[in-house]
């Protein structure tokens, strides 16, 4: 198969797309690279060899013109590498693993122009910055220092990660550029605002903040800004923000199926009303909130937002949602039995 075949029948494979089920090994993984990285005064200049390339290659396939071959896949990670230059030379590249090295500067990557995967997870890298990677589908840089969200513009990107880094505000991400991006990872980074994440064709979008050992690495989201017009987002982790009102979501998030609060700061059992918008809200978490607390806290929610089917771990029974409708019923009777206010004089009459 020549490159140009191999990189329009690449499907990205996100099976490994985390879950709350996973946030344990995601606490330990975090807690490795943020001693690796109290501990990086002491690294020495180790450049990539050619010997290192040698046992890191691998899947020989034909190159564009079908007349030679070239090896695709190359993995260099735990090597302590600071500095990547000699991959200028090895443009037939379309599946890189550089992460847990020591590495700063990533620009040799952009000479790899039929890259497809990258992974640069637990380096020392400021940016995810690159030239345009024309097939770029799947990106990883985990676990580094990375500041904000500028020079990132490949137009077949999927799934970008860019969790346990130290992004204030998103900013850049530019949706006539990032056309397929349907994941962002941004949990664990240092949050204050949703503002900038307008990519229509976002699917998942992960912000959930990390608690480390009794450190907390995380996200200060207080409400959900600028995510009104996300009509594609079927998948909302807002785990462990500091959310209060649940403000901010709208209509126009058509395909929202599964919104995660866990860990918040609502108290308001109304503010559940603000979801019922949401035509497609099947399991919402809520455990850790004030409002839990509530002794009608689980009939409450199914009264407010009536097509979910799921509240925290446990799907409603049909009588649950039997006792929600009549509740629902009851007080529709009694708003409609209210009587009219009665209208004060005319002021031009007087």
């Amino acid at each position: 198969m020549s490159d140009e075949d191999d990189l329009e029948d690449f499907e990205p494979d996100l099976d490994g797309l985390e879950r709350e089920d996973d946030d344990e090994k995601e606490t330990e993984e975090w807690e490795d690279y943020r001693k690796e990285g109290e501990d990086s005064e002491g690294w020495m200049s180790t450049p990539l060899t050619e010997d290192m390339m040698k046992e890191g290659l691998s899947a020989l396939c034909k190159t564009g013109s079908g007349l030679a071959h070239a090896y695709v896949k190359l993995e260099v990670k735990d090597r302590e590498l600071t500095d990547i230059y000699l991959l200028r030379s090895y443009i037939h590249l379309r599946y890189v693993d550089v992460s847990e090295n020591h590495l700063t500067d990533l620009s040799p990557l952009n000479y790899l122009t039929h890259l497809l995967w990258l992974k640069a997870d637990g380096n020392r890298l400021r940016s995810a910055g690159l030239n345009e990677l024309p097939y770029l589908q799947i990106a990883s840089f985990a676990y580094n220092q990375i500041t904000d969200t500028e020079g990132i513009s490949h137009p077949r990107l999927a799934s970008l990660d860019l969790k346990g880094n130290h992004i204030h505000m998103v900013t850049g991400l530019d949706p006539q550029k990032l056309i397929s991006l349907h994941t962002l990872e941004l949990r664990g980074n240092q949050l204050n605002s949703t503002l900038g994440i307008n990519l229509p064709k976002l699917k998942n979008l992960f912000l959930v903040a990390h608690w480390v050992r009794g450190w907390l690495a995380q996200n200060l989201l207080k409400k959900v800004e600028g995510l009104e017009n996300l009509s594609n987002l079927t998948t909302l982790h807002l785990r462990d923000n500091q959310i209060e009102t649940l403000s901010g979501f709208s209509k126009e998030m058509k395909s929202l199926q599964y919104l995660n609060l866990r860990g918040n700061m609502v108290a308001d059992l109304g503010e559940l009303a603000k979801l019922r918008d949401l035509p497609k809200l099947r399991a919402l978490v809520l455990l850790d909130n004030p409002c839990t607390d509530e002794n009608d806290y689980r009939q409450e929610a199914l009264v407010q937002v009536a097509h979910l089917e799921r509240l925290d771990k446990d799907l409603y029974e049909e009588e649950e949602r039997a006792e929600a409708g009549a509740t629902r019923q009851r007080v529709k009777e009694a708003q409609e039995a209210e009587p009219e206010p009665e209208l004060g004089p005319d002021p031009s009459s007087i």
